[in-house]
């Protein structure tokens, strides 16, 4: 049986810059299983933020196919897209994407289908912010807003968490806390996660590390 949640196969991603032609992937392959955690590195313009995109439905592979849960993402309608983006995948970003007039509980609520601001509350909670919930997110330390985002990318039961540089804005007691925040998602409650990231340490919480060059992955 298949078990695969992630499928690259010979994806290209290209790029019109005028009359250059840019292949940010060239012929990818990666398969990534249920419940897994990679960590994806390498040297800018390796393809690591393109492969992301892709992952997370935002970009369209130019050739190849991509598939989520055995869903081929080429075939379906651009609402379908939507909606397998809504229902399968939490983002979490590098400079936390929080609207700064908005709580922390309004923040992580933004994505719900329907408000329940109970589940909200409590994800909140998991995240080690009780008694946080009213606080606006300049009110909040790197670490906390990190938090808040790593909430808000769980509220609608993700089976996927894509995070691009998760903890390129900390320091490295807060980056490592996340990381393990992360770690836990994933061992416990068996979320599949895939970051980038240029930190070692960060990507060492991963179960597997896929280091890119020129669009493919050369390890």
């Amino acid at each position: 049986m298949n078990n695969h949640i992630i499928e690259f196969k010979d994806v290209w991603k290209t790029y019109h810059m005028g009359d250059e032609k840019i292949n940010a992937l060239a012929g990818l392959n990666l398969n990534l299983n249920e419940g897994s955690f990679t960590a994806v590195m390498g040297p800018s313009g390796s393809g690591k933020s393109t492969l992301l995109h892709v992952a997370g439905i935002l970009d369209m592979p130019t050739e190849g196919v991509f598939k989520i849960n055995g869903k081929e993402t080429n075939m379906l309608t651009v609402k379908e897209q939507a909606q397998l983006r809504r229902n399968e995948i939490g983002f979490v970003f590098q400079r936390f994407n929080l609207m700064s007039q908005l709580s922390a509980l309004e923040n992580i609520m933004l994505p719900m289908i329907k408000e329940d601001h109970q589940r909200a509350g409590e994800i909140l909670n998991r995240m080690g912010l009780e008694g946080k919930h009213d606080k606006l997110p300049g009110q909040l330390s790197g670490g906390e807003q990190q938090r808040v985002a790593i909430a808000r990318a769980l509220i609608n039961d993700p089976s996927i968490i894509l995070a691009d540089e998760p903890t390129g804005e900390l320091d490295t007691k807060n980056a490592n806390a996340i990381m393990q925040v992360l770690q836990d998602l994933n061992r416990m409650e068996g979320v599949s996660i895939i970051i980038v990231t240029h930190n070692s340490v960060s990507a060492s919480f991963a179960d597997q590390i896929i280091q890119m060059s020129d669009g493919q992955i050369s390890n």
